[in-house]
Parts: C-alpha cells; sequence; structure tokens
C-alpha cells in the first residue's frame, strides 16, 4: 500500500521526476493534473474550462526559489500571465506561492516581489490569490499577505487558509476583520500532529466550522474542495442563511471532479477552477497523488502495457 506519507516524501525528490516522466501511464496522469509546461498551452486549457462555464486561476509550478535571479523570473513570468489573460480574454484570476518570490531567502524580498505582481493585476482590473504552503511558511506568509491588503484593495489580493491546521479558525477570525477574501482547503502538505489534525473528521470538521464562518461574513470568499459531503453542507448551509449563489464560489483542482466542476456551473454556482503549469510539475503533482493515492494504481496498473 502507498501510504499519503510516503506520496509527499516522493513529492520532495525532484529527481526522481526525470525517471518517473519515462513511463507513459504516469506521462499520462501527469496531464491529467497539470496544463502543460508553458502559458500557451495554460490558456488554451483555461478557454476549455471558460467554455464549460467556470473560471481559472492561473498558477506557475515552482517553489522554494534559491536565489534572487530565479525569483526575479517568477516575477517576470507573472506580469506575463497577466497580460495574456487580457490578451486572450479568457476569465481567469492568478495564484502565487511566496517562495516562488523569496520567501524562504528573504521575506522583505518576496513582499517586494509580490507587491509588483498585485500591482500590476490590480492596474488590469485583475485578483491575485496568495497560496498557503508548509506550516513553516504560514506566518510568513500571512504577514506578508497582510501588508499586501493594508495597500491594495479588497477584491485586489486574497489568501488561503487550511483547514487540518489548529491555528486556522483564529486565523479566519483575524482575517475578517480586514476585511479579507479567503479560500478555504483542507491542505495538501505532511504536516506533524503538533501543528495539524492527524484526523480527517477533525479537519473536516474545521474546515466546516470556518466555511459558515466565511459565508457568513458578508465577503466573496472561495470554498476549495472536491469532497461531496462539504459541497452539500456549503449549499445547504447557504440555502438556511439566505445566502445567494453569487456570494461565493467554488473551487476545484484542474483535472480532479471535472463532471462536478460543470454540474455545479450548470446548477449556476460560480466554479473557479485552479490550473497549475510549468517545467516544475513534480512536487506538485506527487502531492495529488498523496491527496488520492488510489490513483497511484492507474499508474502501476498500466506502467508495463504499450
Amino acid at each position: 500500500m502507498v501510504t499519503r506519507s510516503a506520496l509527499i516524501y516522493l513529492s520532495q525528490r525532484e529527481g526522481l521526476k526525470e525517471f518517473a516522466s519515462r513511463f507513459r501511464p504516469f506521462k499520462k496522469l501527469t496531464t491529467r493534473f497539470v496544463a502543460g509546461e508553458t502559458i500557451e498551452e495554460a490558456v488554451e486549457a483555461i478557454k476549455l474550462i471558460n467554455a464549460d462555464g467556470c473560471t481559472a486561476s492561473f498558477d506557475h509550478l515552482n517553489e522554494s526559489v534559491t536565489g534572487h535571479a530565479e525569483a526575479e523570473a517568477e516575477v517576470q513570468e507573472y506580469l506575463q500571465i497577466l497580460k495574456q489573460i487580457d490578451d486572450t480574454g479568457i476569465r481567469s484570476n492568478v495564484s502565487i506561492k511566496l517562495t516562488q518570490f523569496g520567501l524562504e531567502i528573504d521575506p522583505e524580498l518576496a513582499y517586494k516581489n509580490a507587491r509588483r505582481v498585485v500591482e500590476a493585476a490590480a492596474r488590469r482590473g485583475n485578483f491575485v490569490r496568495v497560496d498557503m504552503e508548509g506550516s513553516n511558511v504560514t506566518q510568513a506568509t500571512l504577514d506578508v499577505f497582510k501588508r499586501l491588503r493594508g495597500e491594495f484593495g479588497l477584491n485586489d489580493v486574497g489568501v488561503v487558509l487550511q483547514s487540518y491546521l489548529y491555528r486556522t479558525f483564529a486565523d479566519a477570525q483575524a482575517l475578517l476583520k480586514l476585511p479579507a477574501r479567503i479560500r478555504i482547503c483542507k491542505g495538501a502538505y505532511n504536516e506533524p500532529p503538533e501543528v495539524a489534525y492527524p484526523e480527517k473528521k477533525d479537519v473536516d470538521e474545521n474546515y466546516l466550522r470556518v466555511m459558515k464562518l466565511l459565508l457568513s461574513s458578508g465577503i466573496y470568499h472561495g470554498i476549495a474542495t472536491h469532497d461531496p459531503k462539504m459541497i452539500e453542507a456549503t449549499i445547504a448551509y447557504a440555502q438556511k442563511e439566505g445566502i445567494g449563489k453569487e456570494a461565493f464560489e467554488f473551487q476545484m483542482l484542474y483535472g480532479v471532479r471535472r463532471d462536478l466542476q460543470t454540474r455545479l456551473a450548470r446548477e449556476g454556482y460560480n466554479m473557479r477552477v485552479y490550473v497549475p503549469y510549468g517545467k516544475h510539475w513534480y512536487p506538485y503533482f506527487m502531492r495529488r497523488l498523496a491527496e488520492r493515492p488510489a490513483n497511484i494504481w492507474f499508474v502501476l496498473k498500466n506502467m508495463f502495457k504499450g
């Protein structure tokens, strides 16, 4: 049995990418979750998503950069993404990870780089979502986000919280006072029991607590989940409280539950698909397998077929 922790461990070994990519089933599954390696490929994927009635969030895959030049390259990539969104007319915003912009080199560098992207997006009438990463950078990410939110509008920049962390409900309460637009998700990193709920039922309970807090705030938030129980609970709570479909959006990952994505869009819910692309797809892809280890059996069963 391939465990979640084993897959997350493998996600940290990008040297295995070249070896794994030699196997056609692995590569086939990769294209299900990653929209290519270039902006142009991601744009084509987003056009199809838009045609299904969904919006998108553009995400260039890279994290934990180690040099200033690499961080600068990420800024330039995102400035080009924003231009492409305007030039092509696709309906998409962007998601960024602060470690892409140098958070682990210097938080001030990450802030300055992220600010350039948020400023460019705001100028174009677009929106930047600051993604959340491992718990080792949770506070630093929130600190940078709060600075950005202090300088830009509610509809210029938002942030992500993860329900598997003990601290998340209190973080949500504090952020709503700014106020801030929040995406709530369960979380995809391997966290110790000192900071995160070990049991799924506790993660789910915390997710529902935060979801209800967000929906009741009167601010437009993102409810990010593929779990039918969480989706049903969100819809039931919104209906019970008289919260309209236009007051929030569901969010899902590219390639995960496409049937559910289109169904929710057809039912009149705002549906946004998180679309990752780029050469550094391996860590992201392995975390997706870790979230649903059954996917690994697709690779193993087909590894030696023509």
